[in-house]
């Protein structure tokens, strides 16, 4: 057993800074690289591209950055585990054996997927046997929306994972696994925790919650002293040092910006907290408030204390729908009376769609630079105010309605108040709604598939 493993976090969603993995990879020792891309409204959008073309439904970006740093990871040892398999890990998988074998690493790289957290097709079967899926949130049950349903994913824990790492994977992809497994599954493999250690697996959710977004974790987005904070430009993204007794330290390389501070650490750890004593993953249930911190250097905070209990029956189910459509329209008034200016257009524009008869489930209207972020003000705004964006937003089940809506932005600009501009990206575009339904599926209805496949 090794006495310490070092996991270094890449990304943080899809879309993340590019270069950041490979910078973790060649800017000093790591074990392993762990890579987290998607999001609820993330399946959705590789459930639509898989469906227009069955190559597609992971996360493209994975492959291009694979070719980047295989090599290096191959010279040093350092294991992979990702999520971008999306709803196509065996796409994905295929087109990274693929690079594998462009680089010449034939019969050397050994690819790990877990699959089984994709239950689209299953949905009318499990309807059908009395596993309603209700809405966490309304408990409504899922046949209320099952004619809208895009996609439905199991979220997997990390066991399926250690079994892959078990098996010799160096690259491990899945797709709906939770974010906090990645960082969860190497310490299980390397420190051989049993499955009901309920501390040690608690301990590891907790660092795999401290890194899964990356750089929020390392000085990104921080709001404490925000200002003092080093060379974002450069900002160096966690790594996790982990002991085999589950104590751990979050760090980063040397000689890049950003910081490991406290403050930082405790920000990204009430970021989707819910109730802290009940952090529920599949692996176990961590209690947030036995988490103990302390400095132990510069960029160095030991986390210890942890406590967790026995996991539950269920796994969360992520599922999306669609919702109808939205369109968004913005003008910008100026100075003098721009506020009122603006008042005055979102009257204007209220009373056009009325005389239209169009219906909408919502009509959103916001003043940037008066109160879209933190809402209502106390008190009037300041008459002084240089500029504001006028943002009308609709939502409805009728596209034709949304997208008129979208239509009647453009005319106000020589039809109402004066001093307006804004509007060179043209007219608003109509986009589909999907919306987010959250569910719990008993444990026993999910069975995770793992293949090692060869390069």
């Amino acid at each position: 057993m090794k006495e310490k493993i070092r996991i270094a976090a890449g990304q943080g969603f899809w879309g993340d800074l590019l270069d950041a993995p490979v910078r973790q990879v060649e800017g000093g020792p790591i074990d392993y690289l762990m890579l987290d891309y998607l999001a609820e409204v993330t399946m959705s959008i590789m459930q639509k591209q898989k469906s227009r073309d069955p190559n597609a439904g992971y996360a493209k970006d994975f492959v291009p950055l694979i070719r980047r740093i295989l090599p290096t990871c191959v010279e040093k040892g350092i294991k992979v585990t990702a999520n971008a398999g999306g709803v196509n890990v065996r796409g994905c998988a295929d087109a990274v054996i693929q690079v594998a074998r462009e680089l010449g690493f034939a019969g050397k790289v050994r690819i790990g997927i877990v699959t089984g957290d994709d239950i689209m097709s299953r949905l009318d079967e499990l309807l059908s046997r009395g596993i309603e899926l209700r809405n966490m949130d309304t408990g409504e049950p899922l046949a209320t929306v099952r004619d809208k349903i895009q996609s439905a994913n199991a979220y997997l824990g990390a066991w399926p994972m250690v079994d892959a790492l078990n098996q010799g994977a160096q690259i491990v992809i899945t797709g709906r696994a939770t974010d906090t497994g990645l960082t969860l599954a190497p310490m299980i493999h390397e420190f051989g925790w049993p499955e009901d250690d309920w501390n040690r697996l608690a301990a590891g959710t907790i660092a795999g919650h401290i890194i899964e977004c990356g750089a929020q974790a390392s000085g990104g987005n921080c709001q404490y002293e925000w200002r003092s904070i080093p060379n974002l430009a450069d900002v160096g993204f966690p790594i996790v040092e982990a002991s085999p007794d589950g104590t751990f330290v979050v760090t980063k390389h040397e000689r890049t910006g950003g910081w490991i501070i406290i403050p930082a650490i405790k920000e990204q750890l009430v970021y989707e907290m819910g109730d802290p004593h009940e952090y529920i993953t599949p692996d176990c249930v961590a209690d947030f408030t036995t988490i103990r911190l302390e400095y132990e250097g510069r960029d160095r905070v030991r986390v210890y204390g942890v406590e967790g209990r026995p996991a539950t029956e269920f796994l969360k189910v992520s599922i999306s729908y669609s919702a109808g459509f939205k369109a968004v329209g913005t003008l910008v008034y100026s100075w003098p009376d721009a506020y009122d200016k603006a008042q005055l257009a979102d009257r204007i524009l209220r009373a056009r769609l009325d005389r239209l008869g169009l219906k909408f489930d919502q009509v959103l209207t916001e003043f940037v630079g008066v109160n879209a972020t933190h809402g209502p003000l106390a008190g009037p705004p300041r008459a002084d105010i240089p500029e504001v964006q006028l943002r009308v937003g609709v939502r409805g089940q009728d596209r034709s309605a949304v997208e008129r809506f979208t239509k009647e932005i453009a005319p106000l600009i020589l039809t109402g108040p004066p001093a307006v501009t804004g509007f060179a990206g043209g007219r608003p575009k109509v986009e589909e709604i999907v919306a987010y339904w959250p569910a719990l599926i008993p444990k026993e209805e999910i069975r995770p598939v793992v293949e090692v496949l060869d390069a």
